[in-house]
């Protein structure tokens, strides 16, 4: 069987005899070995194995598997998807059955059969690409679900998973971030992956006068005001079987905060004029730039309203803090705004990065966008300048490629060198390579291992 070189195959026995006799027998696997707990640890951490073979006895004291069961710990730990398989004494199922309910695999006693242990590595290996192949599949899948959304950056994905887990129950979500971060994209997403078959809607509390908002939100009956005609859904029973979301809703008004927390209590509303109460069935998403606490405080959000809206409470991080995501997301915007105007799609000048890299973005995604468009209908070849952005181009050394040396840095900055240089070269693998300054299957490897799409 041909293993994924990123996933190669760890030999955990203290006998070195017997250690160079399984590397022998598993001659068709990449391996790397370890003969105690401090160097499997050690070499896992290097090589990310996808299957492992370990003897439960090791050193200090053979005769106990007190330190094989720390090993198989310590292994579980850093990678609960990796396949442990555990060699045992003859009479030592006890021990063996305890490391499978630990999570290990499967076990073989000894004298190991080479061809069993051979067949055993090959599906173990064959399970791990499946689970592995299954994630990257569900992966894909959410992405489908956040087709609107346009990041690499570990917190948002964080984000993305967060909302992923919510989306099946019936919580009442609190999407909190400063203006432009894209709440009202990640409100969609919630819908989409809870599958609620009635509409998304969505409303901001603070672009209605108060005088209409609360007819806007609960709908009114006829004659319940002058101009009244004939009664009107509001937007709560227009969301029914669906999701409504309440953008900006730490500047609802104080009396409309009161009736929104009965309705939370209750789930029925009553129209403007009415007396009828109408059951409402819907999920609520929640949405502001405010700090609510603050508003608490100062006596202008309720406390108990704030505790109904944040069941479950999103934390949006500014663009400003999204690892590549200004440059990656400039070239998204650049390509949309080229098609819809019929034009080339314009490449990214290195000044323009830069300025991309740089820029605090006060106005987040928005202010991007906005950017973008003007750039791309002001660009007067198919290049987008830092003056094209109107924004001023960064000395160079705010750059520092040599940064991107992933021989010069550890695995815990890896992921980071790799999301920018694909943000830069807009997900070119063969040019984030050369960036890099890795082959491309090397690249490859570690996006795999990185699980960077």
């Amino acid at each position: 069987m041909s293993t994924p070189r990123h996933a190669p195959l760890l030999i955990v026995e203290d006998d070195l005899a017997l250690q160079k006799q399984l590397k022998w027998s598993l001659d068709r696997f990449e391996s790397v070995t370890a003969d105690d707990v401090a160097s499997a640890v050690l070499q896992f951490r290097r090589n990310s194995p996808a299957v492992v073979t370990m003897d439960l006895g090791l050193p200090p004291d053979r005769d106990s598997v007190s330190e094989g069961f720390k090993c198989l710990e310590k292994l579980l730990e850093l990678d609960p998807g990796v396949k442990v398989i555990v060699l045992t004494g003859q009479n030592d199922q006890d021990n063996a059955l305890r490391a499978i309910r630990m999570g290990a695999y499967d076990f073989l006693a000894k004298p190991v059969d080479p061809d069993v242990l051979a067949l055993t590595v090959e599906r173990a290996y064959r399970l791990y690409e499946l689970q592995q192949e299954n994630r990257r599949l569900q992966m894909q899948q959410s992405s489908d679900v956040f087709s609107g959304l346009v990041t690499r950056d570990p917190g948002m994905q964080r984000v993305c998973r967060m909302i992923e887990k919510v989306a099946p129950s019936d919580a009442t979500v609190l999407l909190l971030g400063e203006s432009g971060t894209g709440k009202e994209v990640l409100a969609q997403g919630l819908h989409d992956a809870s599958k609620r078959k009635g509409r998304f809607v969505a409303i901001n509390c603070a672009a209605i006068p108060e005088t209409l908002l609360e007819s806007e939100l609960f709908g009114y009956e006829r004659g319940a005001f002058t101009g009244a005609t004939k009664s009107t859904l509001g937007k709560i029973e227009t969301a029914n079987g669906g999701t409504l979301m309440l953008d900006e809703i730490g500047d609802l008004p104080m009396p409309l905060q009161a009736k929104l927390l009965r309705f939370l209590q209750e789930r029925v509303i009553e129209r403007v004029g009415g007396r009828q109460e109408i059951p409402i069935d819907v999920r609520v998403v929640g949405a502001t730039h405010q700090d609510l606490k603050a508003r608490i405080a100062d006596g202008r959000f309720r406390e108990d309203l704030y505790y109904r809206l944040a069941e479950i409470v999103v934390d949006i991080p500014p663009l400003r803090d999204r690892l590549g995501d200004p440059v990656l997301l400039s070239h998204a915007f650049a390509r949309r705004f080229a098609t819809e105007m019929r034009r080339p799609v314009p490449t990214l000048a290195d000044d323009a990065v830069r300025a991309l890299e740089t820029h605090r973005w006060p106005g987040n995604v928005r202010e991007l966008q906005n950017m973008l468009k003007r750039a791309v209908i002001m660009a007067e070849e198919d290049r987008i300048t830092a003056a094209d952005l109107g924004l001023r181009a960064a000395p160079e050394a705010a750059s520092d490629d040599s940064l991107l040396d992933l021989r010069a840095v550890r695995e815990s900055a890896e992921r980071q060198a790799v999301i920018t240089a694909l943000a830069r070269t807009d997900g070119n693998i063969v040019r984030a390579a050369e960036l890099l300054g890795v082959s491309r299957p090397t690249l490859y490897d570690l996006m795999n291992r990185l699980q960077i799409k």
